[in-house]
């Protein structure tokens, strides 16, 4: 589990995010991401309080946004001071705890995954600032049903947190570079002795980046990040549906402290066809047929997606709703032919007249088996 610090039990983390205890890692995520639109230097220019606010939400992030660290966090939250875990005083027995100093070092090691005792706990005091991946991002893409049909290599356009274009995320004016933190060794980190055992908590000179930014970046204040549009390239395979997700791997929020960056989701949305629709694999179209065609049978031609056309021999007797399969006609899809027989609104003298001819001629009724 993730080394607890002191804060934890001085800050409630949820609260500064605005969600509940049992809130969902997503849910966590959504609440960060609009917070730190909002607060984000780069949208409220010379407010310290926003800046303060932002800070404060990132490293409320930081804690509960990982899982590892949400863990320790939620432990030592339920737990309490523990009778001088962070507090003064203290010692053996002390919070309800009986047994000596070794007794009370193990359960904190068994809890906490560090040593027993000792100034740095079982790291041997070389612990860094740990590095934490970028958050996931999601955009949405509308497409043509052709493109959606036959896949497309596109660009998508979004605002988002990013990698600082002028620092390249170092948060250092070019030309600069961080110092290494003298307070804190370059650890990120600070170890505070509370008797048998040892708390880290962050460094408040570095802020807990392990460095100290003499020379800020004037683009992103020497935060390594800015919120600015950009373009996403993304190759979509033939196929695609609406309501799918696309996976872009690293074209997420940037990683901190030289954590990975997060993965960028793109939610495809299929517009309509006019003509097309689709089923499965297959595309779908509705061809309306005469009377005759569908007594007598003919060669029909109908559309296809290319902006070609196919015939379809319609045997005689096909009834509405009867499907014709043409195979491989659209690429890797199937095209799937409905015929419907178009029955006439307004006939003329000479149509109206073989139609009363045909029914005149005709002695079965359809109807028989119906038993009425």
């Amino acid at each position: 589990m993730a080394e607890p610090q002191r804060e934890w039990l001085e800050k409630d983390y949820y609260a500064v995010l605005g969600v509940s205890g049992d809130a969902s890692a997503k849910d966590i995520t959504k609440a960060y991401r609009k917070l730190a639109r909002e607060l984000h230097p780069d949208a409220n220019p010379d407010d310290a309080a926003a800046e303060e606010r932002f800070k404060e939400v990132s490293s409320a992030y930081d804690v509960i946004g990982d899982e590892d660290k949400r863990k320790s966090y939620d432990e030592v939250r339920r737990m309490g001071p523990m009778g001088g875990m962070f507090g003064g005083g203290g010692g053996p027995g002390a919070g309800g705890f009986g047994g000596d100093a070794g007794d009370l070092g193990d359960l904190l090691g068994g809890l906490f995954g560090r040593g027993g005792r000792g100034g740095r706990g079982g790291r041997g005091g070389q612990q860094q600032t740990r590095a934490q991946r970028g958050t996931d991002l999601e955009a949405e893409l509308k497409l043509d049903f052709d493109d959606a049909v036959n896949g497309i290599e596109t660009s998508i356009q979004l605002t988002s947190e990013a990698t600082c274009s002028t620092c390249s995320g170092s948060g250092s004016k070019p030309g600069s570079a961080p110092t290494r933190c003298q307070h804190c060794e370059g650890r990120g980190v600070v170890d505070d002795n509370q008797g048998f055992f040892s708390m880290s908590r962050p460094c408040q000179a570095c802020g807990g980046r392990g460095s100290i930014i003499t020379d800020p970046c004037s683009t992103c204040r020497g935060q390594g990040s800015e919120v600015r549009p950009r373009d996403v390239k993304v190759r979509i395979p033939a196929g695609v549906k609406t309501g799918q997700k696309i996976r872009l791997k690293g074209r997420g929020g940037p990683g901190r402290n030289g954590g990975e960056p997060g993965d960028l989701f793109v939610l495809v949305k299929v517009k309509d066809h006019a003509l097309f629709g689709r089923s499965g694999k297959d595309l779908t179209l509705d061809v309306p047929i005469t009377f005759a065609e569908a007594a007598l049978g003919a060669d029909v031609e109908v559309p296809t997606l290319d902006g070609g056309a196919v015939k379809i021999r319609i045997p005689p007797g096909t009834a509405t709703g009867k499907k014709f399969r043409v195979r491989g006609k659209e690429g890797k899809s199937d095209l799937v032919v409905t015929v419907e027989v178009a029955v006439p609104d307004d006939m003329t003298d000479e149509q109206r007249a073989a139609v009363e001819a045909f029914a005149a001629a005709s002695t079965e009724s359809p109807r028989s088996h119906l038993g009425v």
